[in-house]
């Protein structure tokens, strides 16, 4: 039986419609729309605060907010009432701009696809609040993916095994600006594509994906396989429904990640 209804992130292609209460304002007016705000719209693309949904109407927090990509998306799915008890199944959102993303970084959807044996991920149109992560951001993952990793996370705990959440649901333009970030430090796109599935292949889109790690040690490192954490999981993430996709001497040209799990049930 599905639990009830969740704090969620409702999802669109260009605009995120977080929860106020989970935000972090950036200026003094962030927090005065934040503390009064039910909803933010939130750019993927930058992460940029466009409108806060106050209880008198939505508040502009930007110039020419009529004009942003994706608004009336977004606008349709802050409006769109959720039935009342356990919210529906999320629903993949389209893949139609990967393309684009892509080609901007001189990759081929359909060649890349076909090196790396790797498929297009859709992100789902919500995500449940699975919690804070190590930095104490909020981690959002498919509804079933948050179930399994608090079961996950409480039977490592009863055997004394600490596991923290490195970072979970990425969107397809986060997973850009990772590339756009690494490219400017100097990085060739193969050398970011040995450790980042390109845009729109990463399983973190799904929500479906952890990177996991535990206290004292550094995130997204090879000696994580080193610690207690990654022995138990090991041993006991398959009966939570979790498998390691990337071990050493993987198919997909991405280096070995023991931190990197996915959440394979349903």
């Amino acid at each position: 039986m599905r639990h009830a209804f969740p704090i969620m992130l409702r999802n669109t292609e260009a605009i995120e419609v977080w929860p106020a209460h989970l935000l972090r304002a950036r200026s003094s007016a962030d927090a005065r729309s934040l503390s009064r705000a039910r909803w933010v719209l939130r750019r993927k693309r930058d992460g940029r605060f466009l409108a806060a949904d106050l209880a008198t109407g939505l508040q502009p927090l930007v110039a020419h907010l009529a004009r942003e990509p994706g608004l009336d998306a977004a606008l349709d799915a802050l409006d769109t009432p959720m039935p009342r008890g356990c919210p529906p199944l999320p629903v993949d959102l389209p893949l139609a701009r990967i393309a684009e993303r892509l080609h901007g970084l001189g990759l081929d959807a359909d060649a890349y696809a076909a090196r790396a044996g790797l498929a297009l991920v859709a992100e789902p149109d919500w995500l449940a609040f699975a919690g804070l992560d190590r930095w104490r951001r909020p981690l959002w993952l498919h509804e079933s993916t948050a179930r399994a990793w608090h079961r996950l996370r409480d039977a490592a705990g009863r055997d004394g095994v600490l596991l923290e959440a490195i970072s979970g649901y990425r969107s397809h333009d986060y997973q850009l600006g990772i590339f756009d970030r690494k490219l400017a430090r100097g990085l060739s796109i193969q050398e970011i594509l040995a450790v980042n599935a390109a845009p729109g292949f990463s399983e973190h889109h799904a929500g479906r994906a952890l990177d996991i790690g535990t206290p004292g040690e550094p995130a997204a490192e090879e000696s994580f396989e080193r610690t207690p954490a990654f022995a138990w999981l090991q041993a006991h993430a398959a009966e939570h429904g979790f498998v390691m996709s990337y071990p050493r001497d993987n198919p997909h040209g991405i280096v070995h990640e023991p931190w990197h799990w996915r959440h394979a049930g349903p």
